[in-house]
């Protein structure tokens, strides 16, 4: 039989403040609380690691299509410069039927001439239809008193349609 002894006094007193039933049923609830917070824990970290995871191989993905993408914008770019290099430029001319162009003119901003133009060169090798040098019949010269005027360029549409002829007037008729 093991009886606490009773207490006197102060000793009764403090005793009186603290509970004395057994601890078992205090100890219950904490356990508890301290196994789902580890368990809570775990399955955070659990889903922390998916997610990153996940987000490394969307990085890997996103990579690999940059890479791609940069490799594919250097090939163009290739192609651009092979294109625009002088003599692809000048063989194409040529294909189309272009020639070098002469010594060109210059207008100064109060409308006088600059230079003296010359003729192109003769086309050589292109069986393409060529233009009479008088069809192009040049321009005369603005005078410094008379101020340029813009003009519009007719479009080759307009140039390629037919203008009706008017009709000839004899006399006598």
């Amino acid at each position: 039989m093991s009886r606490k002894p009773e207490l006197k006094g102060r000793a009764a007193r403090l005793a009186r403040l603290f509970p004395t039933s057994s601890g078992q049923a205090a100890r219950t609830p904490f356990v508890l609380l301290v196994v789902l917070l580890l368990g809570g824990g775990l399955i955070g970290l659990l889903v922390l690691n998916s997610a990153l995871s996940e987000g490394a191989f969307k990085l890997d993905d996103l990579q690999s299509d940059t890479k791609s993408l940069t490799d594919e914008e250097q090939a163009l770019q290739r192609d651009v410069d092979d294109y625009s290099a002088p003599d692809a430029l000048q063989r194409r001319a040529r294909e189309l039927g272009m020639v070098p162009g002469g010594d060109p003119a210059f207008l100064n901003p109060d409308g006088s001439v600059r230079g003296v133009p010359s003729a192109a060169a003769e086309q050589s090798s292109v069986s393409g239809p060529v233009v009479p040098p008088e069809a192009l019949a040049p321009l005369p010269a603005p005078t410094p008193s008379e101020t340029p005027t813009p003009t519009r360029t007719p479009t080759p549409a307009a140039e390629s349609s037919p203008r009706p002829t008017p009709p000839s007037t004899t006399p006598g008729r």
